[in-house]
């Protein structure tokens, strides 16, 4: 692996030295812009407007534009200045439960190995993390930008997450044709919750795999071959219509024998809920955003915090 950063995280007193690592890698094919004419590259020109001349980086500075047409520059230095980049360390700020953040708050994922003689002390962070079973928050400069990040133990090793600040995050409010309210038919809800518990599994990402780039892949090698192929488009679903139908046939494709563990009767044949269903026990399917016997919200609908104190919205 190739190290992107060198620095140190620090809690409280305690200073660990680490290097850091890419956890995870672009496997998009990657493919050049080509003149259709004459089958050559295209490139790319740094080009001034004005002087209608191509530029060096060199005499290339940053900056920002008020007005239109108007800018403030600033040289390389001045925005150095700026960010604690200088300073090489992760900071931890605060230490955390993982459950307390919204998965829309993470960007990149980094591995942090032990550096130097810092092996102890490195050892000493990732138990305690283990065992607290909290993560830290911790502020970073990478590259001239801040960011806020997520130290975390993955197996033996301290891993590190950006994430986006809180006014990153656009208010889901922002969101065109939401509903104003959320009303869904009984029946319809029980036979989904059905269908969603019939596909139920644990989580095995080995088995997800990027069906596109394997086709793309075997396209390529085709037409390095000399092959020409022609790709049948895929057939566009039409709206459903009958929306129990879809969840009947839905559930009929996945149903298991009844001798099968955790398997589920549908009642296919009369259209009757499953045994044990909310309504076979004499009343309705709990509509969505109802309430606990206890008078609790459902717990995927209580609201949560985040970090700025601001309430976030409700999810299902």
């Amino acid at each position: 692996m190739h190290t992107v950063w060198k620095g140190a995280i620090s809690f409280g007193l305690v200073h660990v030295p680490v290097k850091m690592f890419s956890a995870t890698e672009d496997k998009d094919i990657s493919m050049r812009l080509i003149h259709r004419d004459c089958g050559s590259p295209v490139s790319y020109v740094r080009k001034c407007q004005t002087c209608e001349t191509e530029i060096d980086w060199d005499a290339i500075i940053k900056g920002y534009e008020y007005e239109k047409g108007h800018f403030v520059l600033f040289e390389k230095d001045e925005l150095e200045q700026l960010t604690d980049d200088a300073t090489k360390t992760i900071r931890i700020l605060d230490f955390v439960d993982l459950n307390e953040i919204d998965p829309i708050y993470f960007q990149k994922t980094y591995y942090l190995s032990p550096d130097q003689a810092g092996g102890n002390a490195y050892n000493l962070l990732l138990e305690a993390m283990r065992q607290s079973g909290r993560i830290g928050i911790a502020k970073i400069s990478i590259r001239s930008k801040s960011s806020l990040a997520a130290i975390r133990v993955i197996d033996d090793c301290l891993a590190m997450e950006t994430i986006f600040y809180p006014d990153e995050i656009r208010p889901v409010q922002q969101v065109p044709g939401l509903p104003e309210s959320v009303t869904v038919n009984d029946k319809e809800l029980t036979m989904a919750r059905m269908l969603i518990e019939q596909l139920s599994t644990p989580f095995e990402p080995d088995k997800y795999t990027d069906d596109y780039r394997g086709r793309l892949l075997d396209l390529i090698q085709h037409k390095i071959a000399g092959e020409e192929i022609k790709v049948a488009p895929e057939v566009q679903r039409t709206n459903v219509l009958d929306l129990m139908a879809a969840l009947q046939a839905s559930l009929e494709a996945v149903r298991v024998s009844p001798e099968a563990p955790g398997s589920l009767d549908t009642g296919a044949a009369g259209g009757s809920p499953a045994a044990g269903s909310p309504q076979e026990a004499g009343g309705d399917a709990p509509a969505a955003g109802s309430s606990d016997p206890d008078g609790a919200p459902p717990k995927a609908a209580r609201s949560r915090k985040t970090k700025s104190g601001g309430k976030k919205e409700s999810v299902s």
